[in-house]
Parts: C-alpha cells; structure tokens; sequence
C-alpha cells in the first residue's frame, strides 16, 4: 500500500474528529490529534529545541508537534491526522490528502449541546470561542488562513449528509485517489 495520509481540518461541532476517528479506523490508520504530545513521549529526539531558541513553550510544542508529523510521513507510515497544520505541513507528500469539514451553524449546536450539555446561546459562544482560538493558531504558524478553501484538497459541509454518509462520501473520495483516478 503507498502512503496515505488523511489530514482533517475542521470547525468546531462539525463532527470532524468523529470523522477522522471512523476514517482511521476504516483504513486501518493511527489517529493523531490533540493527544499528540502522549505519542511524541516516546521520541526523545524531538524534545530538543532547535539552536535552542524559541520564542514560547505553544512555539515549542507546535514544532515538536511539526517535527513529529513530519518524521512519519518522511518514514513513509500512514496515518490520520486532526488539525496541528498538517495540510500545510505535509503538502509536499504525494499521498496526502486533506480534507476541511464545516457544518451549519444550527446542526454543530445541536451537537454542541448534546456532547457538551450546554444551552443553544452557550454551545454558539463555544463554538464561536474554539473557531477563534483554532483559527489563531491555524493562521500563526501558516501563511495559509485557517478555512481557506485553496488550502484543501477537498471542503466538506458534514451536515449536508450526515456522519455515515460524510465518512462514505470520504472513503469513496480517498479511494479513488489512492487508485490515480482523478
């Protein structure tokens, strides 16, 4: 099998993680995500700082993160990845695909305030909060802005089709361009 990499950027409440959990788990893949820093505990290579200068501990654990992402694409695994720039990251690799979900605003609080127990103003606010603090993020570290259709291979609104179908609709996808069909 060549190299796949499925890279998942996503809104808050989109179902975008659920997404990427069910996709790896199609596929076979690892899931790396927010728990990355629990995989790189095993590396001792990447907790060096570069010239050992940075310009913060986020800085430093982003580049960690970077380093970590890109040691396994350049090893040629394959693997699924939710946010920490990797479509930007890992452009270069001919197996990468990426893919950026985005739901209605009334279905992603509908999911916000059944996952999160929290009042249709509350899961708005959250999702508002987690968009901003993603998209800062997104946008520190790429030249790139966060959303930005150019970005992707492939935008996707999960709302139009609900879970199961937004993950077939994917697999389909990502199938035909595992087999060069364009």
């Amino acid at each position: 099998m060549k190299q796949l990499i499925i890279s998942i950027g996503r809104e808050f409440g989109s179902a975008g993680h659920e997404i990427a959990e069910r996709l790896a788990k199609r596929y076979g893949l690892p899931l790396y995500d927010h728990n990355l820093l629990d995989e790189m505990k095993h590396n001792k290579f990447l907790y060096r700082s570069i010239n050992g200068m940075s310009s913060s501990p986020a800085d430093n654990v982003a580049n960690m993160q970077f380093n970590f992402l890109l040691d396994k694409a350049e090893k040629g695994q394959s693997f699924v990845i939710v946010g920490r720039c990797s479509e930007t990251i890992l452009k270069d690799y001919e197996g990468l695909i990426s893919v950026f979900i985005i739901g209605d605003m009334e279905s992603k609080v509908a999911r916000v305030q059944h996952l999160y127990g929290k009042s249709e103003k509350e899961a708005e606010r959250f999702i508002r909060e987690k968009d901003r603090k993603r998209k800062k993020y997104h946008d520190s570290h790429c030249k790139s802005k966060w959303s930005d259709s150019h970005t992707y291979d492939l935008s996707l609104n999960s709302s139009k089709l609900g879970l199961e179908g937004s993950v077939d609709f994917l697999a389909d996808y990502i199938d035909r361009r595992m087999k060069g069909t364009k």
